[in-house]
């Protein structure tokens, strides 16, 4: 994989305000993103036009944005709502392992507002680094973002990221240090994430890792995204292939089956 330009930047505001049903705010503490998913649908968000990278090339860390959030947090009188980390970036990417802007983001929390009703998503397994800060908040909750149990095809699929089977062994020791855990099944990958088989063993294995709520999302087929799959698709699942191009010339018909097939709605 190329290697991942890191900078560094200010920001203006932490809490933005999201159209994402269940919350009012996001938080990115990052521009950019190094998972490098094939499916990612951000590089249509950000666009960086003094960056030569490509996106999953570079990230940007937003140096301020812990004090930035202090200020906003001391200057709402009312709390902001549901709160969601994050919707364009992963938090606990590996950047984050140096430059500490989420678990600045977290003390800040439990510093200014305990109470403050959290959602965290994310792909990696350094969230369990954090395991102190999110048991102070009364109201927090962390989601992993998985696509299928298989490691190799994960590793194609988003090379940057956590392999699912280490994303499962920090879902269970949070769940064992009494942290709400919930799982979120995104998007779901024609013929790959529902191979015979997988979709259950997925869910079995989050099961045992002690996860009680999971979420499936159909893939989105914006342009650029579907591009990327349908190469990698070639190359490594040309027997999912066929599935991916059903879903593509009519997902309404395949969305519902999947969802009752594993019980979920």
């Amino acid at each position: 994989m190329p290697e991942t330009v890191l900078q560094r930047i200010y920001c203006k505001t932490a809490l933005n305000k999201t159209g994402i049903p269940g919350y009012r705010y996001c938080l990115n503490p990052y521009a950019g993103c190094s998972h490098r998913c094939l499916y990612c649908y951000a590089d249509t968000v950000l666009r960086f036009s003094n960056l030569a990278e490509k996106w999953g090339e570079f990230v940007a860390a937003k140096e301020n944005f812990p004090e930035v959030l202090r200020r906003e947090l001391r200057r709402k009188r009312t709390p902001p709502g549901r709160v969601l980390l994050s919707t364009v970036t992963d938090a606990y990417q590996p950047a984050e392992a140096e430059f500490g802007l989420t678990r600045a983001v977290l003390a800040v929390f439990v510093e200014e507002r305990p109470e403050i009703e959290l959602d965290l998503l994310t792909k990696s397994d350094l969230v369990v680094r954090d395991v102190d800060l999110l048991k102070e908040l009364r109201n927090c909750s962390v989601g992993f973002t998985v696509t299928t149990p298989d490691d190799a095809a994960a590793g194609v699929l988003e090379p940057g990221a956590a392999p699912p089977s280490a994303r499962l062994r920090a879902a269970g020791r949070l769940v064992a240090e009494g942290i709400n855990v919930w799982a979120f099944i995104a998007p779901v990958l024609p013929g790959v994430s529902d191979a015979p088989g997988a979709l259950e063993r997925l869910i079995a294995a989050l099961r045992g890792a002690g996860v009680r709520e999971v979420y499936l999302d159909p893939l989105n087929p914006y342009q650029a995204a579907v591009k990327r799959l349908r190469v990698a698709y070639r190359a490594r699942f040309p027997q999912a292939l066929k599935h991916l191009e059903r879903y593509l010339s009519d997902p309404r018909t395949y969305v519902q089956p999947l969802r009752g097939r594993v019980g979920l709605t």
